[in-house]
């Protein structure tokens, strides 16, 4: 987690700061379904690099927005799914799901 110190002194900027990246927020969305393994993850968002989905993944855990989980298995499987903190944000993508349907309405005609 971010400390004090790192933490902008306006709340939305935080915000940004933790989930603001175009694939931290598509992470997100997966994980609002269910848990997913990272090459599940890797195929559904097309067009992520290996570096920067093993980064969000780090960064995300870090900051104690989703929770790792390896299970003691040959070979080891490995599951990602937002934590307590993450769920908390169910809303707030919500609202930016249903704003984009009505922009790209609108958008339409």
């Amino acid at each position: 987690m971010l400390t004090k110190e790192e933490m902008p002194a306006c709340p939305v900027a935080t915000t940004v700061a933790l989930i603001g990246s175009k694939w931290k927020l598509l992470i997100m969305r997966n994980l609002l379904a269910h848990p997913w393994r990272f090459n599940e993850l890797k195929k559904d968002l097309d067009g992520i690099s290996q570096k920067v989905l093993t980064d969000s993944l780090r960064s995300m855990e870090s900051d104690g927005i989703i929770t790792r989980t390896v299970y003691p298995e040959v070979p080891p499987r490995v599951e990602y799914a937002l934590s307590e903190l993450g769920e908390s944000m169910r809303p707030i993508i919500k609202s930016m799901e249903l704003w984009g349907i009505d922009y790209k309405k609108k958008a339409e005609g």
